[in-house]
């Protein structure tokens, strides 16, 4: 499960340091809650949501850079020159600053379902909300990320 875990601390915090702490954390709560595990029905989504939660808290405290070029992942760098690679990672910046900028379940829910690929049950197993909440939640904040984007690039040509 740590993986799993790192993986995920690792695309909320957008750091792998902070990712490792997290995950560190993470395990040290389930450990000192060994003796209380049991009680729990299913305990990777326990784990999950301390991980979640622990993210939360570290982006709230400190506000997450820009993508950097580094970060984006392109199929083959080789197929692109170098300025398709910018636009690229142009793009790739701006869906990020849209996506921060939705209320924090909407943005969660975004990640979980589009980037993870979680189920909506899942999803509401690890936050806590109904699937239909999930649900409602990924449909709005998809439509104002859709829209936002519109936004911007009609913004950006009326400059030009």
């Amino acid at each position: 499960m740590r993986h799993k875990l790192q993986n995920y601390a690792l695309k909320l915090c957008n750091d792998s340091l902070d990712a490792e702490d997290v995950v560190q954390e993470v395990l040290i709560k389930l450990w000192n809650q060994r003796d209380k595990l049991n009680e729990y029905r299913n305990l990777e989504s326990l784990a999950m949501s301390i991980t979640h939660n622990h993210c939360i808290d570290i982006c709230r405290t400190r506000k997450a850079a820009a993508v950097s070029y580094e970060n984006v992942q392109l199929a083959d760098k080789k197929e692109y020159l170098p300025d398709t690679i910018l636009e690229i990672k142009d793009e790739c910046s701006l869906m990020k600053i849209i996506i921060d900028s939705l209320p924090p379940i909407q943005r969660t829910i975004i990640y979980m379902k589009d980037v993870e690929g979680y189920e909506a049950e899942e999803i509401g197993e690890i936050t806590g909300c109904a699937p239909e909440t999930i649900r409602s939640n990924l449909s709005r904040g998809r439509k104002k990320v859709r829209e936002k984007y519109f936004q911007v690039i009609k913004e950006r040509r009326n400059k030009i």
